[in-house]
C-alpha cells in the first residue's frame, strides 16, 4: 500500500495562491539519503523568488529549503545518523512537507535543550548571519557596520553576532516597534528609514566617516545609498533583494566613492563542504544552547496556510522568523 504525505508542490510559478496542499507519495531515501519527519520548516525570501518565477526551479516546485525534524528512515550508506535523531538542514528542497529527503551529509544534529522550531528558525538565517559577521567581513572592535532590515530574521541574529564581536551597529528599520526589537538585539543606533534618509543619518552618526561594512538584503531600493554610507575601502555586502534586483551599474562608481568593495555572497558557497556546514551550524546552535544567541520566531502557520506566510513575509509584516508547522 502506497503511503501518502502532505506537501506544497506548485505546478507552475505564480502568486501565493499557487501554494496549495497536495497529497503525494512519501519518498524512500536513496543511497546516502535520509528521510526526515518535518517538525518545522523555515520560510525565506528565496522561497518567494522561486514561487514567483524570479528564480527558476523545476516543476512541480519543491519549495522550502530548511527545517528541523526527526530521522525516520536511512538510505544505504547513510552513516553517522541514527533513527529517531533530531536533525536540522538548510539546503534541501521540498521542506514544505510532512516528510523530506535530505542528503545525510547535509544534516546537522540538534543539541539537547534546543527546540526543533528554534533549530529550524536558526539554520538558514543563523548560518547566513554567522558567515556575514565572521567570514565575508570579519567584524571586530574597530568595525562600524550598517545592517538593513535589522529587525528581520537575519538582521536580529546578525546584530547580536556583531555586538558579540565588538562592533558598533547601526540598524535600519521601518517602524518604532521594529526599532525597539533592533535595540533589544544590541543595535547602538537605529534609523527609521521610513522617516529619515538613512545615508545622511549614517554619516551624521559616524561624524562623516562612514561605516566599515553595509549588510544589505534589500537590494534595489537601498543599493545606491548603501554605497554612500561606506568609508573609503569599505565593503557593501549584498545578500538579498527583497525590494527587487539591483540595476546594472558601472564598476567605476566603486572607485569614485572610495575604492569600495562589493560582494554578493550565498550560503551555499560558505557551507560547501560537510566540515564547513557543521562548523557554522555548530557555532549558531551552540550559541543558542549556551544562551548567547536569541532566535525570534515572529509567526507560525500551519502547512496548509503557506500562502498566508508568503504574503506576510513579502509584505514585511513580520519580525524575526516565519515557520510552517506540518
Amino acid at each position: 500500500m502506497t503511503r501518502l504525505m502532505h506537501a506544497i508542490r506548485p505546478q507552475a510559478p505564480g502568486g501565493p495562491e499557487v501554494l496549495t496542499l497536495a497529497e503525494v507519495e512519501t519518498p524512500s531515501p536513496g543511497p546516502g539519503e535520509v528521510r526526515v519527519r518535518v517538525e518545522a520548516a523555515g520560510v525565506n525570501f528565496i522561497d518567494i523568488y522561486q514561487r514567483s518565477g524570479q528564480y527558476t526551479i523545476p516543476t512541480p516546485m519543491a519549495l522550502g529549503l530548511e527545517g528541523a525534524g526527526v530521522v525516520e528512515a536511512l538510505g544505504e550508506g547513510a552513516t553517522g545518523i541514527s533513527l529517531g535523531e533530531r536533525v536540522a538542514w538548510a539546503a534541501s528542497a521540498g521542506s514544505y512537507a510532512t516528510h523530506v529527503i535530505v542528503p545525510g551529509a547535509r544534516l546537522v544534529p540538534v543539541p539537547d535543550g534546543v527546540d526543533s522550531r528554534i533549530a529550524a528558525a536558526a539554520m538558514l538565517q543563523g548560518m547566513t548571519a554567522e558567515y556575514l559577521a565572521h567570514s565575508t567581513f570579519k567584524l571586530g572592535a574597530a568595525s562600524v557596520c550598517l545592517i538593513h532590515a535589522a529587525a528581520g530574521g537575519v538582521g536580529l541574529i546578525l546584530t547580536q553576532l556583531a555586538k558579540r564581536a565588538g562592533a558598533t551597529v547601526i540598524g535600519t528599520v521601518s517602524t518604532d516597534e521594529k526599532a525597539e526589537l533592533a535595540r533589544q538585539a544590541g543595535a547602538d543606533h537605529v534609523i527609521l528609514y521610513s522617516r529619515d534618509d538613512f545615508a545622511a543619518e549614517t554619516r551624521k552618526i559616524t561624524g562623516g566617516k562612514g561605516v566599515s561594512v553595509v549588510y544589505d538584503s534589500v537590494g534595489k531600493d537601498t543599493f545606491e545609498k548603501s554605497l554612500d554610507c561606506l568609508s573609503p575601502r569599505g565593503m557593501l555586502v549584498l545578500f538579498g533583494q527583497s525590494s527587487g534586483p539591483v540595476a546594472p551599474f558601472d564598476p567605476q562608481v566603486l572607485s569614485q566613492k572610495g575604492s569600495l568593495f562589493l560582494t554578493r555572497p550565498t550560503l551555499g558557497h560558505y557551507t560547501s563542504t560537510p566540515e564547513e556546514l557543521l562548523h557554522r551550524a555548530g557555532v549558531v546552535l551552540g550559541a543558542i544552547q549556551a544562551g548567547h544567541l536569541q532566535i525570534r520566531i515572529g509567526a507560525t502557520y500551519p502547512l496548509a496556510e503557506a500562502a498566508e506566510a508568503h504574503r506576510a513575509l513579502a509584505g514585511r509584516a513580520t519580525t524575526g522568523k516565519v515557520l510552517l508547522i506540518p
